[in-house]
This record gives structure tokens, sequence and C-alpha cells, in this order.
């Protein structure tokens, strides 16, 4: 199947541009290209100069409508392999058999910002994954959130409208903080459950890699038999779910804007391939009423505690893009894309999604035939009675209407019988209103569960990004309003965002009495297996460290699978203290803290380390330590610790390893005791617990 893609893609794809002259678009050869046609050395430019006409007209012509949201996006192919047959409930068939693999192309994406803005901004992740399946393509239009902000797709104009820049002078790009969303917010409750995930440090993904996936609604998947099941889709990153924290987000976002896209990018051509595994809650249909929320509220979760994510299958991504505007900006997602086995509630969100998107991209990629571009296009057969349009590139033959006989009766409806794509038989009855469901109008309760299930260092985050989003709205109605509203998810969140404000704390008696908590959403709980591989760890050397010590633990991390890099005051190499050369990577002037996960200090022949007056050194190992970063230290880096305030030089002169900070204050060899506990130390991701830190 994944050779059959390569092949439709390679059919589309330009000659070798290595083994081929340059050519116009009608493959007329050209001898020149960087001057135009004119009449003498200085005289005018001449019309019949073809070849400038059609450059500069096709130059023009380069861009397409940007995505209204998800514009800034990455993309990577792949495929997904279910471990077992998943008949018993879905006769979907690349979830039958354990041996298919189904390729896949997935797009991650912020949602607020331009295609220029920054990765690292808070904002939710689009998780969409296209698969092109032997019965047609599936689409699982996601994000990283399992709620969205609000019910009812007629609300989306008026949520993006607020949460985009101020329509007067377009700030702020790629950010909530501002006053029409606070607006919004403040007025509409039901967009609280969402804010609270905004707020976390969810909506500031470490990596793509390290990132869940959710397909928000609740979807039908129907078995052979006809017997339909509801059911929620998670995906789960086989490396853990790991975030930055806010300090370092920004920082990041002008040191490396590319932060997120660049990982994803740098991995797969390393070799070390993103995996998730899909899970899928099942809950039988005679249990659609058996919960205190309603299953087609999609700012609901559905407790893991209630309902357990099983696993049935996993994905791997393991190419790159060849074309970020082919393939990357012109996939063309639609969560109307289903196959047999799979089918819709009726979530009025899921609905409006359902017209949306299709609209959309008859606009953005200029008429309906985009499905036949590469990246859209099927493997599984495609017959249709579809004709003409923008951009057609089929010849088609024969008739294009049904019934015919002119046609021999091609091609012929319901010819595939049972393999045929049917929608579940679901009874509907009612009058035709304007009128939410009640069971729709708890706002606060699920708002609250997600809050009682952070741990304390994850509730703080939350109640400081408040203060920060909050602190940059103009109107104090605003503020004062939206915590209100956080009064009735928590008194404690309330008062801790108020203060923070300067606002009145509001009364306790406005809080609900919500005591629920679901610790599968706590990010303790998903820190993942424990390994460190692809985690970027930096090494801080200069003229006169111990290249011994640095070419052993660099060769400890390298096997756990980590990338490990020398960074020097300058480029080049630095002189050990043997009179040996290490190469460095980076120069300090070039890198910071906020790009790594971990920090090493090795020590020198002077017995303190070479690094221990450097400014840029010392700043990057104190951000590194504010940020709850494994730091470890080996020699006389011991002392540059203790000087700064981060651990002492005292002891017994063995391995000591306190809030993620592992010291070995031993010359000579690297000891195996050091670096195994630096290595769980690096594995825990954060060490929020550091008392003078700033995690």
């Amino acid at each position: 199947m994944a050779d059959a893609k390569h092949r439709q893609l390679d059919d589309d794809r330009a000659v070798d541009p290595a083994s081929h002259p340059l050519t116009t678009d009608q493959g007329t050869v050209v001898d020149h290209t960087d001057d135009s046609l004119t009449a003498g050395d200085r005289g005018p430019t001449l019309l019949e100069d073809f070849h400038f006409r059609e450059k500069l007209t096709r130059f023009d012509h380069e861009r397409i409508p940007e995505r209204v949201v998800h514009a800034r996006g990455a993309g990577a192919y792949g495929y997904f392999e279910p471990y077992a047959s998943c008949g018993a409930f879905t006769r979907a068939a690349f979830l039958s058999d354990p041996g298919q693999r189904t390729p896949v192309f997935v797009r991650f994406s912020t949602v607020q910002g331009p295609r220029g803005s920054a990765d690292t901004v808070r904002d939710v992740r689009g998780f969409a994954t296209k698969f092109y399946t032997s019965e047609g393509n599936f689409d699982l239009v996601g994000n990283n959130f399992p709620v969205f902000f609000i019910q009812d797709g007629i609300k989306f104009p008026d949520f993006v409208h607020a949460v985009k820049p101020e329509p007067d002078n377009e700030i702020p790009t790629g950010a909530s903080a501002h006053d029409t969303l606070w607006d919004f917010v403040s007025l509409q409750p039901e967009t609280l459950h969402a804010i609270m995930w905004l707020m976390s440090d969810r909506a500031i993904p470490r990596s793509y890699r390290m990132m869940q996936g959710f397909g928000v609604h609740t979807f039908r998947l129907i078995a052979a038999d006809g017997r339909a099941t509801f059911a929620k889709f998670h995906w789960k990153p086989k490396l853990g779910v790991h975030s930055l924290v806010w300090d370092e987000a920004q920082e990041c976002q002008g040191r490396d804007p590319d932060f997120n896209r660049r990982d994803l990018w740098e991995a797969i051509e390393a070799g070390e391939y993103p995996e998730y595994e899909l899970g899928v809650q099942l809950i039988p249909e005679d249990d659609e009423f058996a919960f205190d929320f309603d299953l087609l509220d999609p700012t609901k979760i559905v407790p893991e505690e209630q309902v357990p994510v099983q696993p049935i299958g996993r994905m791997v991504l393991n190419r790159n893009p060849e074309n970020f505007f082919a393939e990357t900006e012109q996939v063309a997602f639609h969560v109307g894309n289903v196959v047999p086995g799979i089918d819709f509630t009726n979530d009025p969100l899921l609905q409006a999604r359902l017209f949306s998107y299709l609209d959309t991209q008859l606009l953005r990629l200029g008429g309906p035939n985009f499905a036949q571009l590469p990246v859209n296009r099927p493997l599984a057969p495609v017959n249709t009675n579809q004709r003409d349009g923008f951009h057609q590139s089929r010849i088609h033959r024969g008739t294009s209407y049904t019934e015919n006989s002119l046609g021999g009766g091609c091609p012929v409806v319901g010819g595939a019988g049972a393999a045929a794509f049917t929608h579940h038989a679901e009874k509907v009855e009612g009058a035709k209103i304007r009128r939410r469901s009640e069971s729709f109008q708890d706002h606060h309760s699920q708002a609250a569960l997600f809050w009682n299930s952070m741990a304390d260092w994850e509730q703080r985050h939350i109640v400081e990004a408040f203060r920060f989003e909050l602190g940059k709205v103009g109107a104090v109605m605003v503020r004062e309003r939206t915590v209100q509203e956080l009064g009735k998810v928590d008194h404690d969140l309330a008062a801790g965002v108020a203060k923070g404000l300067g606002l009145p704390e509001p009364p306790r008696s406005a809080a609900g009495d919500h005591k629920h908590a679901s610790p599968a959403l706590s990010q303790t709980r998903l820190r993942g297996p424990g390994s460190i591989r692809t985690r970027k760890i930096a090494v801080l050397v200069a003229d006169g460290v111990d290249t011994a010590q640095v070419t052993a633990v660099r060769d400890a991390l390298a096997g756990h699978g980590a990338l490990v890099e020398a960074i020097a005051p300058q480029d080049g190499t630095v002189a050990g203290a043997d009179g040996e050369r290490h190469a460095v990577d980076r120069a300090l002037p070039t890198v910071a803290s906020v790009l790594y996960d971990a920090v090493l200090v090795p020590g020198g022949g002077e017995g303190n380390a070479p690094v221990a007056d450097d400014g840029a050194a010392i700043r990057f190992v104190r951000d590194a330590y504010r940020h709850g970063k494994a730091i470890g230290a080996v020699g006389g880096g011991v002392r540059m610790l203790a000087a700064l305030g981060l651990g002492t030089a005292d002891g017994d002169g063995g391995v000591r390893t306190e809030h993620g900070v592992v010291a070995d204050p031993a010359t000579g060899p690297v000891r195996e005791a050091f670096t195994d506990a630096f290595v769980e130390a690096i594995a825990a991701h954060r060490h929020p617990e550091r008392p003078d830190g700033r995690f």
C-alpha cells in the first residue's frame, strides 16, 4: 500500500532538475534567465519576452489563501497498523487486519496565528490525520485538547473573530491575551473548560512528538451487523506528554520561532520516527444517557476512570514532505471524509464542521478538484460522474450521468454490495427550534474537574497564565467578569487570579461544589516510559575542559538515544586540559537553555568549570534551573553550581541528586552512578519541587 502511494506521488513530480535543462511551462529550453529581453543594453523591455512574462506571472500567483485557522502547520507521512482486528465494533477495513499498514499524512498546527507566526505561542494545536485506506480516505481531524470552546457550530465565527487579532490594529499575532477574546469568554461560560486547557501547560507542548491528540467529538463506530457504538478517539505519544514552561516558550519565539517544526523535521531525518498509539473510548448506545453530562457536548470529556481508553493500533511518522506547499499547505482535511464502519453523531459542532471544512477547501484550493492533488488523492479507486471545473486533471471517458445505457450503466450504483457506505439508521424526530438542550447547560463542573485533577505546580501555572492573559486586557469590566466566572469553577483559582490583577476576591459562596477529579488528566501521569531518547543535552565547554569527562558523558547519553551538543563561547574547537582538541557543535551566542532539555557542566584542569566565569554560560545554567530542567555537574563543575547557589560542593564524595541536580565532585573518569542518575533526572523532564526555582 505504501509503495502504491509512493508511485502515485512519483507520477506527479517534475523531472529530476539535475538531469534536465531549465525550460518554460511549455517545455521550451531556456538559454538565459537573469536578464529581460530589451531593445539595446538600456532600452525598454519587450512585450514579446514570453519567458519574462511567464516567470513573473507565475510568481505573482504563487500564493493561495492561507487557512483562516490552523494556518501555521508542519506535516509528515507515515503509516498506521492495528494491534488486532477491531471487527467487534467496526467494519472499517483498515482497522480489521493487524498485518495491514495504512499510509497516513499528519498535519500539526497552531490555531490563532498566520503562517508566519511562531510555533511556541500559547494556543490549541491541531492534530489532523489522513488515512489513505483501501475504502477511501478517512480524516481524523482533531486537536491536542479533548474539548472545544463552543457547543454549537453557529458560534464558531464569533469565537474565531474574538480570538483573532484586534480588528483595528491586527494585534496580537498568534496570541489569545487581548480584550476581544476575554470579552467573549467572560460572556460565554461554555468556553471555560477549554479555557482551562488553554491556560495549562498543554497549550505549549515541548514537541509535536510529545503531544496528545483527540478527535474531540463523539463518533459512531458501526459493526458488520449494523450495531453502533459511540466512540472517542485518542492519540498518545510514545515519548510521553511533555510541555514547555511559559517563560521558555516566550524566549523560544525569539531564539527559534520554528522550534516545534524543526524538532519534528530533524527527528524524522535522523531516523527517530515519532510514534503514537491510537485508542478509543467505547460506549454502548444503551449507555448514551448514563453520564451526568451530554455525550454529544463537545465541551465535555468522558473521564478515563469511567470509560478506559482501549489501545487499538499505532502510527509511525517516517517521512518528511518533499515540498511544503504541494503537500503540507495543500493537504485538505474534512471531518466528512469517513469510510464504512465510521459514522457521525448529532453533536451540533460536528454537524457544522461537516459543512464548513468542504466549503473552506473550495475557496482555498480554487474549486472542487482539490482531491486530485497528490497529497489528497485516495488510494482507493475513484469513479464518479463529477466533471470539469477549475484544475481538472483527469481525462474522463464515457457518460457522466446515472442512469445510463450508452455507458453500459457505469459507474454502477451499489455495485460494491456490502462494502458500500451506509449511514446509520438513527431515528430522528422533533419540532424545528433554535434552542440549546438543557443537557448542555452545565458549564462549570468539568472545568472544575480539570482544575481538581492538576498537581500543585500545574495549578500554579494555570493561575499565572490567567494573570498574564488578563493582565493584557485593558477593559477592567472584562477582567472582573472573567474572575467572577472562575469563581464558579473554584474559589482558590479565582482568588489567585484576582490577587494578581488587583481585583477583589470573589465570595466563596459563588463557587460550585465541584469535588470530582480525573488523575489521568495530569501530566504527572503522562510522562511516558522514562526514556531520554531524542532529548537534547547541552554540554558547556571551554579551553581547559576535561575532555575525557566530556567524551565519557557524551558517549553514555548518546547510548541512551539522547542528542548531545558541545556548547562553547565560540565556534570551532576548544583545547582540553590534556592538550586534546574537542569539537564545538554550537557557540553560546547562537543558542540558549530554552532550546535544550538538560545541561551538563564538566570540570577542568584548574579544579573548576572552565565556563565558570562566562556570563552566557552562567545564564544558561540559571535558566535551566529555574525552568525545572535536569542539571548535571562533574568534577570542578560542581563548584560552579555551588557558587551559583544551585547546589553544594560539600559532601562525602559520592554522587548526589537533589531536585534534578545531579553532582559528582570526583575528578577523573565519570562514574556509572552519575550517568545513571543524570539519565533518570532527564527522563523526568521537569523538577517542579525546586524550592527556589521559578518553574
